[in-house]
Order: structure tokens, then sequence, then C-alpha cells
């Protein structure tokens, strides 16, 4: 794949990260409408009793007489939320094989204040491709493209109604309790599998992937 065109969420899950992995450039676009119940805010994590959503919460505008845009969305921490998120990783993943080396990259994270959404999402971003070994140039867009000329995969942020996407089955925690889960975050990728995780994401079949523009 020539170019692709995503939007920067929450550790996203595994199949933008596969995306990424076999494009030659990735444009980063973050100048359209602020979407609810999408990955921008939430993560998929894998715990003993299945799967975990972490949410980030943010400051909501008194005025909706215009929709939010991404790269204006604030974060409401107050709620000391990166604290709960780092300790409910921690809890699901420090058996995993991985989680301690790849642990002293993330951490430092979830203890930097940060006032945006989009400055916090893309800290996590390059954290993970620096982690997965990717040398991927990244082409930061400076407007909403409605027509694209790049593969637009924006929609694969979309946690509603989410399709069902065929990624290959590797080990997880907690596995035999409920069974395999499917398109969790890049972390839960990375905590399993280490670095062996590029080769994985390279090998997804792109062509098989349903996804929403």
């Amino acid at each position: 794949m020539k170019s692709a065109l995503i939007t920067p969420g929450y550790c996203a899950p595994i199949i933008q990260y596969a995306i990424i992995s076999q494009a030659e450039e990735v444009y980063v676009e973050a100048k359209g409408n602020f979407q609810k119940q999408s990955y921008r805010t939430r993560m998929n994590i894998a715990t003993s009793t299945g799967v975990l959503t972490l949410i980030i919460p943010i400051l909501h505008r008194k005025d909706k007489t215009e929709r939010q845009q991404y790269f204006d969305v604030r974060l409401e921490n107050k709620f000391h939320w990166q604290r709960d998120h780092w300790r409910s990783l921690k809890i699901a993943y420090q058996t995993s094989p991985y989680f301690e080396y790849y642990e002293d990259e993330f951490e430092p994270l979830y203890h930097k204040e940060y006032d945006k959404l989009i400055d916090f999402n893309n800290a996590c971003h390059q954290v993970i491709l620096e982690c997965l070994q990717l040398d991927i140039k990244l082409i930061y867009t400076t407007e909403y493209l409605k027509k694209p000329s790049q593969e637009d995969f924006r929609g694969l942020l979309t946690a509603k109604k989410e399709p069902e996407y065929p990624l290959p089955e590797y080990h997880q925690l907690f596995q035999e309790n409920h069974g395999y889960l499917s398109n969790l975050t890049i972390l839960d990728l990375l905590f399993n599998l280490g670095p062996s995780a590029q080769e994985y994401l390279e090998k997804i079949d792109l062509d098989a992937i349903p996804y929403q523009k």
C-alpha cells in the first residue's frame, strides 16, 4: 500500500497498526469533527474477566451550536484517569511476557499531564511506533480531507457497531478463561508478542479486512 489516511486514537486497535505497518506513507488527520464512542477516547484491554474498556474523560463545551473539532478537545484531568488507567494496565498485563520489557516506555505517559486529547494520543502513538520499530513516514494534514487521494482508514476508530476483523490469533493472557479476544488495543499485542508484534502486523491480509470509510 502506497499511502494511508488515519486518525490518531488512544493506543488504537491492532487493525489500525496493521494498516500503518504496511503503508509506505501514513497521513495523520485530526482536523475532523470529534466523534463520541470511538477509539479516540477509549481502548479495550484483556483482563481475567474479559474485555475492559478504559475511557478518557473529556471536558464538554457549554456551547454546542457547532460540532467540536478533534484537535480542540480538552481533557478532564480532575478525575485522575491517567493513574487509574495505568493501574488497570499493570494489573491486566504485569504477568504478560513483555510488559516489563516495555513498561518504562509507557509509564511516563501516565505521569505527565496533558491538556488536549490529541496531544496525549499523539504521544502514545509515537511511543508505540518506537516499540514496534516501525520506520514510517508520518505526514500530518493541515485541513479536513473530504475526498482524500490516500486510502481512507479514518473509519477504523469507530467503536460502535464495529465489524469483526478476521485477524490471526496469538496467545493472550486469560485466554483459557474467556476465549480469544480479537482486535484489542495494540498494547495487548506488544505485551504478549514483544518484538514479534511487527511481524504479526505485516502478515495480516488487509484485502480481507472490512472497514468503514
